[in-house]
């Protein structure tokens, strides 16, 4: 997994509440064994009845072209656990997502695949929502997971918070496998004293079903 340090770039107000996985990456989109997923990222909402792109879509005007930063409503994710919602993000280039609230499940697979989940409250978000829309994609904004700030145009840093636990994971690009080699010697040695305390646990299991009969 890539590790995550800081975000640097547009913020987009895509300013949606309850957006399921459906919506981020749609099952007919994915079809294919190796579909599009820069495609496949929000591939309904920002098309019109023809399949043509809106251009009235937040997501398809100019100045958000290239964002790196996505700032949305409450519940954001909730729906399926499917992966790919996490992996049409990363495609087009955005490793950051801040919103008001994100679905447990969603949120654990930004986590796994290197984009940082964010949650903000109200105050907090309403302020960085009004200083992303004035914005409107002309100056960059700037997320750092060192400092657990987002700066940028308008006003000073807003603190995040996130668990020590999830910003090591992401600082050093860590999945869950990862996460627990770092206590790779504490395991060996729980391993040597559980061998010489209680042997039987090194030992598989019995099976009688596997056992031929006389």
């Amino acid at each position: 997994m890539k590790p995550f340090v800081s975000v640097t770039g547009v913020a987009v107000p895509f300013v949606e509440d309850d957006v399921n996985t459906d919506q981020i990456a749609p099952i007919p989109t994915r079809r294919s064994l190796k579909p599009d997923l820069a495609e496949m990222f929000f591939h309904a909402a920002r098309r019109q009845a023809d399949g043509s792109l809106d251009p009235s879509h937040v997501l398809n005007r100019p100045q958000y072209a290239a964002s790196s930063i996505f700032v949305t409503g409450r519940n954001f994710g909730c729906g399926s656990s499917r992966e790919g919602a996490v992996w049409t993000f990363l495609a087009v280039g955005i490793t950051c997502i801040v919103a008001r609230s994100i679905a447990d499940l969603y949120r654990e697979n930004c986590l796994q695949n290197g984009l940082l989940p964010i949650e903000l409250a109200d105050d907090r978000m309403d302020g960085l929502l009004a200083r992303v829309r004035q914005a409107d994609g002309r100056e960059p904004f700037t997320v750092d997971l060192r400092t657990r700030t987002i700066s940028g145009p308008g006003g000073g840093d807003i603190p995040f918070d996130i668990s020590d636990a999830d910003r090591t994971r992401l600082l050093e690009g860590l999945d869950d496998i990862g996460m627990s080699l770092k206590h790779e010697q504490a395991i060996a040695a729980w391993e040597e004293r559980t061998r010489a305390s209680a042997p039987w646990l090194q030992q598989p299991s019995r099976d009688p079903s596997r056992e031929s009969a006389p």
